[in-house]
């Protein structure tokens, strides 16, 4: 039984208690299907600051796309898109800024947030392990330091370019800001790469490689280029007359996504490491599944994805029955939705409480999978699954159960959040309540 969720949809973190020292495990000792938490959550969006600001413009139907009015920006086809509320330069020093690309900016900040929430666990440099995933990494960059290579000569390239550049900055400068010593991975799956990422942190507590993983994702494409040729096939919406509406997955009039930017990370560790510390968890990460479509580079497949959610479901001893709630990844595309609607219709059916919140982020790239299933996460913790921006005239060949208008409270007690890129790329993680 569901029912409207008042305005107490979030009751803030209480303070933590002094934390005890993990315990260690070999390399190599095999943890099998020991429970995996969430404990930490981190993030830098269109829509807040912080997780308690993104959360709760994203419940109040908040929308933060606007017109891009920058003089690069002005003959562009496309010119909507989700910028930060905050600069992350509010937030970084000034000189650790500048050695950064954007997306590693972003990430930096998600990460510490992540990890103050977390209560900042103690544990031995080597027992932590960061991945952030990115779908583009530093192109920002590359792209700014070839104009000054061409209009101001090679020898006024930035000495930090290739550092900010490479598509493993971001898990790198993490991993020197936690002095992580396990391991610093950079899954690059388009828009999967930020869940792909979780996926990895999981398997790796698993694996007994570490005791505790930051995870997430990030991206910065709010750029001349990268607006331009998402425009030029086709992908983002053009409704510049109504730039807050322009988002709207499922619905009939639909046109593309919006581009944004954020980064999403969350702290992962083994349920009985947390219990010791007595550490808040928001939600167990049950499983993960993941598949490839071998389809087309960028028309995705309904088979594909109804693979990767039923071994997302196999690894969690999860049955279809048992999803309360499905974020979707949803861009808002013509084909993309009705795919992925086919998809959790077969692989999940009519039941489950299904909402996009691309419809109030944009879409983030390789940020989206984090963030959304830091979403799916609070709506485990919290009862409280937030609804779809714009849904004004639903695709008739949309059959599954869409949240709308407002947030809809309920008991969820198992989610997933779904994420696919181009390429062919599906990433499913399944969320539970902590045992």
């Amino acid at each position: 039984m569901s029912y409207e969720a008042s305005d107490d949809h979030f009751s803030g973190y209480p303070k933590l208690p002094d934390l005890p020292v993990l315990p260690g495990l070999p390399n190599g000792t095999v943890i099998g299907t020991t429970g995996v938490v969430v404990t930490g959550l981190g993030m830098t969006t269109p829509l807040g600051a912080d997780v308690h600001s993104t959360w709760t413009a994203l419940l109040a139907g908040e929308s933060p796309i606007t017109v891009l009015d920058e003089p690069w920006a002005r003959d562009l086809p496309v010119r909507l898109a989700g910028r930060l509320s905050q600069e992350p330069t509010e937030v970084l020093g000034r000189v650790e800024a500048r050695r950064m690309d954007r997306c590693q900016q972003m990430a930096m900040v998600a990460a510490r947030q992540a990890w103050a929430d977390a209560g900042a666990p103690e544990v031995a440099p080597e027992r932590l392990a960061v991945v952030i995933g990115t779908g583009l990494g530093g192109g920002r960059t590359l792209v700014e330091q070839h104009d000054v290579s061409s209009t101001k000569g090679p020898d006024r390239v930035s000495p930090f370019a290739v550092t900010m550049l490479m598509p493993n900055g971001s898990a790198a400068a993490v991993s020197l800001d936690l002095g992580a010593r396990a391991g610093a991975h950079a899954p690059t799956s388009a828009c999967a790469s930020g869940a792909e990422a979780i996926a990895m942190g999981l398997a790796i507590l698993r694996a007994g490689r570490a005791d505790v993983v930051v995870a997430g994702g990030t991206e910065a494409c709010i750029g001349r280029l990268s607006m331009a040729a998402f425009a030029r096939m086709g992908a983002l919406s053009s409704r510049h007359e109504d730039p807050q509406a322009a988002s709207r997955p499922f619905d009939s009039a639909r046109d593309g996504f919006v581009m944004s930017e954020g980064a999403g990370v969350v702290v992962l560790e083994r349920a009985e490491s947390a219990r010791a510390r007595d550490a808040r968890t928001y939600a167990t990460l049950a499983g993960t599944g993941m598949s490839s479509d071998a389809h087309a580079m960028t028309a995705p497949s309904t088979d594909g994805q109804v693979r990767a959610i039923r071994r997302a479901l196999r690894a969690s001893d999860l049955s279809p029955q048992d999803i309360v709630h499905v974020n979707a990844h949803a861009p808002g595309t013509p084909v993309g939705d009705r795919i992925e609607a086919a998809a959790v219709l077969e692989s999940i059916g009519p039941h489950a409480l299904v909402t996009a919140t691309k419809s109030a982020t944009g879409h983030l790239i390789g940020g989206s999978g984090a963030i959304e299933a830091i979403f799916t996460a609070l709506s485990v913790f919290t009862d409280v699954i937030p609804a779809t921006r714009n849904l004004d005239d639903k695709d008739p060949e949309v059959k599954v159960e869409l949240v709308t208008k407002r947030p809809r409270r309920i008991e969820v007690t198992a989610a997933i959040s779904n994420s696919f890129g181009f390429g062919g790329h599906n990433v499913v993680l399944a969320f539970t309540k902590p045992a």
